[in-house]
């Protein structure tokens, strides 16, 4: 059995795959499993998949679905997972050829496997000039949970996560939605964060392209296309978040995707009324003010 399961959600990105695939080509441990997730691609995602699994340099597993948006690819890719651990390696991103080695070595190491309270690790992402994406994790911080490393120990940018598939696993898949694509996928790790710590990799696993049409260069047309999924995603949020103004930034936009929804329900279903009331003024200029730039842009 294979240790780890790299996974990665595609939806018409053959023109960029096999920029991962040679980096898991060249991984100098190939003791992981690369899960390609299609989410309903109509380009030659799958005949550019069947040819690499013929050449038989990595153990590739394909997934073909009806799409379902990137938190449904997660949903199967957990469904599917069944190594001890697993990280998502998108399909406009690549690894580096040690990260596969670092994990592994890292995670053995450190005995984490029989470590109960711990749920999988953070590393690094860069940009392809080698410059780390925000803040480096800071020295002698072994352990911390997601929420934490940005809110307590102020580090910035994007990070990788290695998860533990069984701690995965004991968390709801994300809620799919008629007629939406997205739901934040930060929602399970934040559950996660309530009953497990991360161990901390101060090294570089994934190498970070933004594309132009990726979601991050998108956000508040997402907002407008996805409502549901983000109020959703604002609920466990206020839920669950150790921070207050981390739970106060989310009762605002609960409000804005309340107002898009015509959800005469909202306070019924907030999880902290009365800072959804404090909340309101500013949630119900900021619906005013997604709607305006939306409008903008059509």
């Amino acid at each position: 059995m294979k240790l780890i399961t790299i996974f990665t959600p595609t939806f018409n990105r053959a023109y960029c795959l096999d920029q991962i695939y040679q980096s898991l080509v060249s991984q100098s441990n190939k003791n992981f499993i690369w899960l390609i997730i299609d989410d309903g691609s109509t380009d030659n995602t799958k005949t550019l998949v069947n040819h690499w699994i013929l050449e038989s340099k990595v153990t590739i597993q394909y997934h073909y679905q009806e799409n379902q948006g990137m938190h449904g690819a997660h949903n199967s890719a957990y469904d599917l997972i069944k190594t001890e651990l697993n990280v998502c390696i998108d399909s406009d991103d690549y690894m580096p050829n040690d990260a596969v080695e670092k994990i592994i070595n890292f995670w053995t190491s450190a005995d984490a496997d029989k470590n109960k309270d711990i749920g999988g690790m953070i590393g690094l992402d860069a940009y392809k000039n080698g410059e780390i994406i925000g803040s480096k994790i800071p020295d002698g911080l072994k352990e911390t949970t997601l929420e934490d490393l940005y809110y307590k120990h102020n580090v910035s940018g994007d990070k990788k996560l290695v998860l533990k598939t069984e701690i995965v696993n004991k968390f709801p898949r994300y809620p799919i939605f008629k007629e939406e694509r997205f739901v934040p996928l930060g929602t399970l790790y934040l559950m996660i964060d309530k009953e497990y710590k991360l161990l901390c990799l101060n090294e570089v696993l994934c190498v970070v392209e933004y594309m132009e049409d990726g979601s991050s260069r998108n956000i508040i047309k997402q907002f407008f296309r996805h409502p549901k999924g983000f109020q959703h995603a604002r609920i466990i949020n206020m839920k669950y978040s150790n921070y207050l103004k981390v739970r106060f930034k989310n009762a605002v936009h609960y409000i804005s995707h309340s107002l898009q929804l015509k959800d005469s329900h909202f306070l019924k279903k907030t999880p902290d009324i009365m800072l959804t009331l404090l909340a309101l003024p500013v949630g119900l200029g900021l619906y005013a003010y997604i709607f305006y730039v939306n409008k903008l842009k059509k």
